[in-house]
């Protein structure tokens, strides 16, 4: 895997995947940023949860679960000192759809953050403290 990062002006950055897909990176007004992209710690929870929500969508669709939403909120809590590395990080999915059961919202939860998700995992190993929770909503 590859990435390439280019400054683009002030605290501005336009970051490209290997894949050929780039995202801009600004840094906050108060550090010289313009509110261009999200800061580059807000990318790194942004991957997580996307990590995340891609493990348990494909377990749910495994297990043939009738998925109509699935919608992940996540809250991190930082370090007070430099470097502010991440301290709490709290993954909340909500998942929608047509009978699904509870008991494989659960398992797809718990799989991606016990054994699938490679990005959970590593912070988890750095040190940083995750947790879950998930809310099931019915659609008719």
């Amino acid at each position: 895997m590859k990435a390439t990062i280019d400054w683009t002006g002030n605290t501005s950055f336009r970051a490209t995947s290997g894949s050929g897909h780039s995202v801009q990176l600004d840094g906050p007004p108060d550090h010289g940023g313009e509110n261009l992209g999200p800061r580059p710690m807000e990318m790194l929870l942004m991957g997580l949860g996307g990590c995340s929500s891609f493990d348990v969508m494909s377990i749910l669709k495994k297990s043939r679960q009738d998925v109509t939403a699935c919608h992940t909120e996540l809250e991190a809590e930082r370090a007070d000192a430099v470097p502010a590395v991440f301290t709490r990080i709290h993954l909340h999915f909500v998942v929608t759809g047509r009978n699904l059961r509870e008991n494989q919202v659960k398992r797809a939860v718990s799989l991606s953050a016990e054994k699938y998700c490679s990005a959970s995992i590593m912070l988890e190993k750095a040190g940083v403290e995750i947790t879950h929770s998930y809310e099931i909503r019915t659609t008719e």
